[in-house]
């Protein structure tokens, strides 16, 4: 699997769209975990899930049978907010597997592009954060 620049724009949005969610659903989970989610909440989770399946493609998704919620058996907060956890920690192992440190600071190392300015082994680095999983 590589990144383009373009992968990596995507993913940082999606990132910040799932963990909004999952912190937004974490909140009525806490209150009422065993509600089911309404229909409205599930059709803009679903399709982060499954902007995330494409995105994360075989390698990275969580579960290889799981896709999205099904709206006729609708999920209770709690059930979501365990698949969002578990999308969020494979969105941090992609984020691992594709970062490097340089001088301080870590960068996205992508397939550089033909107007971009790539290092020394040919990749584009983009500014990233550091992957949470990663220990000082």
């Amino acid at each position: 699997m590589t990144l383009n620049s373009s992968d990596v724009n995507r993913f940082e949005k999606l990132a910040g769209q799932v963990l909004g969610l999952y912190e937004e659903m974490s909140i009525l989970s806490k209150k009422s975990p065993n509600d089911a989610v309404n229909k409205f909440k599930l059709k803009f989770i679903n399709n982060q899930l499954s902007e995330s399946n494409s995105l994360l493609a075989v390698r990275y998704r969580p579960f290889d049978d799981f896709e999205v919620f099904s709206e006729d058996e609708v999920p209770q907060n709690s059930d979501v907010v365990f698949i969002l956890s578990q999308y969020l920690q494979c969105m941090e192992k992609l984020r691992g597997d594709f970062v490097v440190l340089r001088n301080g600071t870590w960068y996205w190392r992508v397939e550089g592009g033909v107007d971009e300015k790539l290092d020394e082994h040919g990749y584009t680095l983009i500014r990233s954060t550091k992957p949470k999983y990663l220990k000082d």
